[in-house]
């Protein structure tokens, strides 16, 4: 349900994972809406950066040499099937890219955390919030957010600066980490610059376990509540 939310600035970041060029170049792997994602991305690190709120980039790059899980994907070419280290579609995207003194993590699984020193240096900085936006959503954001809840974080969710392969999947990604962002809340940009700015919005927060039980026939419905 949605309850007022206020986030003290200074114990935020904002977190943006693998908005990288292969999402809209290369046909495989190509987000649904993807242009209207980058373009909330870029609102939320605009306001991030109005309101000295630390902003962190993660990118998804393969090196086949450091990666040992048996099951990945190789293309006949014997690169990896996706975000290849020496795929020039690895850059991140130039309206959202990192400034010189923003911090990039380079990840070479699903997670920001994983074996990225992320959340040490988060936690270095008094972090207690952090906004999430990215892609894919049932996928790299999906762990992401899974991750920051178990290591103790509150994670606000931006939803429309989400997105993946189609919008069915990016909405059914969204509701079911909805139905688990114990401690956090799930917004629109709109909202989640309004909280960087320092206003108490109404957010959309957890109560009780699993409490949206979606179906084919209300996925969307639900989706749009949210």
């Amino acid at each position: 349900m949605k309850k007022p939310l206020r986030i003290e600035r200074q114990k935020v970041a904002a977190l943006f994972i693998d908005l990288q060029e292969e999402h809209r170049h290369d046909e495989r792997y190509l987000v649904e809406g993807y242009d209207g994602v980058l373009r909330n991305a870029a609102r939320l690190q605009e306001s991030a950066r109005r309101n000295g709120i630390p902003v962190f980039h993660c990118a998804y790059i393969v090196d086949l040499a450091d990666h040992v899980r048996p099951f990945h994907p190789i293309g006949p070419d014997g690169r990896s099937a996706f975000s290849d280290k020496d795929d020039p579609l690895t850059a991140i995207c130039p309206e959202v890219a990192p400034r010189a003194s923003e911090r990039l993590l380079v990840k070479n699984e699903a997670s920001a955390f994983g074996k990225s020193p992320l959340i040490g240096e988060l936690r270095d900085a008094g972090v207690q919030w952090l906004v999430i936006a990215g892609v894919w959503t049932e996928a790299c954001v999906d762990a992401t957010v899974k991750d920051a809840i178990n290591l103790g974080l509150h994670v606000l969710l931006v939803e429309d600066a989400c997105g993946s392969g189609s919008l069915a999947m990016h909405q059914a990604g969204i509701l079911n980490l909805a139905n688990r962002l114990y401690g956090g809340a799930v917004v629109d940009t709109q909202a989640a610059c309004a909280l960087l700015e320092g206003s108490t919005v109404d957010a959309w927060q957890i109560e009780g376990s699993v409490p949206l039980r979606f179906t084919f026939e209300n996925a969307a419905e639900l989706y749009r509540e949210l």
